[in-house]
């Protein structure tokens, strides 16, 4: 079997590695694929022998574009790349324009699509990553979600049940695997000021290119009486420095900034910090995976069940609401030692075997590939009905040929449907196909 992973970012090739080393152990070929997106080659080529990773096979090279641009010189090179390795699958992971360009080229050439990460909703269409996620879902045939409540949200679009698989987050292997690495190479902690201190992120455009949000945050940074590093985004610094605001951090003696920290140095900085202040996505899974209490510097998120388990709180950018919240955790050692107790909800750090496993056993069994319809089907629309017995997903779907369970809800509340899920005493919404014969 031969496997296609196309990556674009950071983050992306983080969660991807112990995906990428399972595949290499395995008896698969993988072909890696690095779209360039933000690095230069050699930035890049460094990155993966920095993470103890195969050099791609192809490096597109598109740089920091346009999205648009960026999007079309992928799928374009992505055409010619694929054609010629004709791989089993196409993996992707996240919501990058990578991803989004990945999963539509190889739809369009019939290849299967594996989304890692998949069924992620912030229910907000003016965030480009949210639009990113349900084209790349729509293209997909394979879903390796990391919650149940990820795979309702698929339910919940129509997504066969059949292909989703909760699988937990690859970001668990991957701070498993990287922390390792990072305890052995980092050089930051011989940089930090502080034994105790909060790691801050700040990046997202939605914070750092509104003035009044901006100002609302750096005011709760310099009035708060507790120590801060903060590894400063070239734009973030560009924002505060163009509003007056890069001298007031600068010159308080609790705010240490830092430069731009590699993804080694920043894992180690998150690891050995009491709390982090972020508006990051992927530092929110990070944080509560390392049992690093977490205050989110937003009003939505696509990780809410990082919320529910109780390892963070999302505070808005309101000064008064960002300080209250950050005192209540750290001057509160109950509260403090909940949330950093906080169950992980993103699994045990066995994704990356799960989705090779079922990658595998798939194709084995010859129900990998994307296949024309043989049968001509009518389809007879959407019903809805209340299970009286004992009977399983399976059982109801074989007894009943051409319904599929789309929703089911007990209480009047979704459940993830697998197929031992019994049905008993619950609602169901199914889709009725009938099999036409001339």
């Amino acid at each position: 079997m031969k496997i296609g992973i196309v990556l674009g970012t950071r983050p992306e090739i983080i969660k991807m590695s112990p995906i990428i080393e399972e595949i290499e152990n395995s008896d698969s070929e993988l072909v890696l694929i690095h779209t360039g997106q933000h690095y230069d080659i050699e930035m890049s080529k460094q990155f993966f022998i920095d993470l103890k990773l195969p050099v791609p096979d192809y490096n597109i090279g598109i740089g920091s574009n346009t999205a648009i641009n960026q999007i079309s010189i992928i799928i374009s090179e992505l055409e010619k790349i694929l054609t010629k390795e004709q791989v089993d699958i196409v993996l992707v992971q996240g919501d990058t324009n990578a991803v989004l360009a990945g999963a539509l080229a190889a739809n369009k050439l019939k290849i299967p699509v594996g989304h890692v990460e998949a069924g992620l909703r912030s229910f907000d269409k003016n965030m480009p990553e949210e639009i990113n996620r349900i084209v790349a879902d729509g293209c997909s045939t394979l879903y390796f979600v990391p919650t149940e409540e990820t795979a309702i949200n698929l339910q919940n679009e129509g997504i066969n049940h059949n292909s989703i698989y909760v699988t937990g987050n690859s970001v668990v292997d991957a701070c498993k695997r990287n922390l390792k690495i990072a305890l052995e190479t980092s050089k930051i902690k011989e940089e930090i000021n502080s034994d105790e201190y909060i790691a801050l992120t700040l990046h997202r455009a939605e914070n750092v290119d509104d003035e009044e949000r901006l100002r609302h945050i750096v005011h709760s940074l310099i009035n708060l009486p507790y120590n801060f590093v903060f590894p400063v985004h070239p734009h973030t610094r560009k924002s505060l420095e163009n509003l007056g605001l890069y001298d007031e951090i600068d010159n308080c003696d609790h705010i240490q900034i830092t430069k731009p920290l590699g993804y080694l140095d920043f894992l180690y900085l998150l690891s050995q910090s009491q709390l982090t202040l972020t508006d990051s996505g992927g530092v929110q899974e990070e944080a509560i995976t390392l049992d690093i209490p977490c205050v989110t510097l937003r009003y939505n998120t696509e990780r809410p069940e990082t919320i529910t388990a109780g390892g963070n709180i999302l505070a808005g950018t309101e000064s008064e609401e960002i300080m209250k919240n950050i005192s209540d955790i750290l001057d509160n050692k109950d509260v403090y030692d909940k949330m950093s107790r906080a169950k992980n909800p993103y699994g045990d750090g066995t994704t990356a075997k799960q989705i090779c496993s079922i990658i595998k056993e798939r194709y084995d069994e010859d129900n990998l590939k994307i296949r024309r319809a043989d049968e001509i089907e009518d389809f007879e629309g959407y019903f809805m009905d209340t299970v009286s017995e004992g009977i399983t997903v399976k059982e109801y779907e074989a007894r009943n040929s051409g319904n599929i369970i789309e929703q089911v809800y007990s209480e009047g509340i979704p459940q993830y449907i697998s197929e031992e899920l019994n049905l008993n005493n619950k609602t169901i919404i199914y889709k009725r196909f009938k099999k036409i014969n001339w």
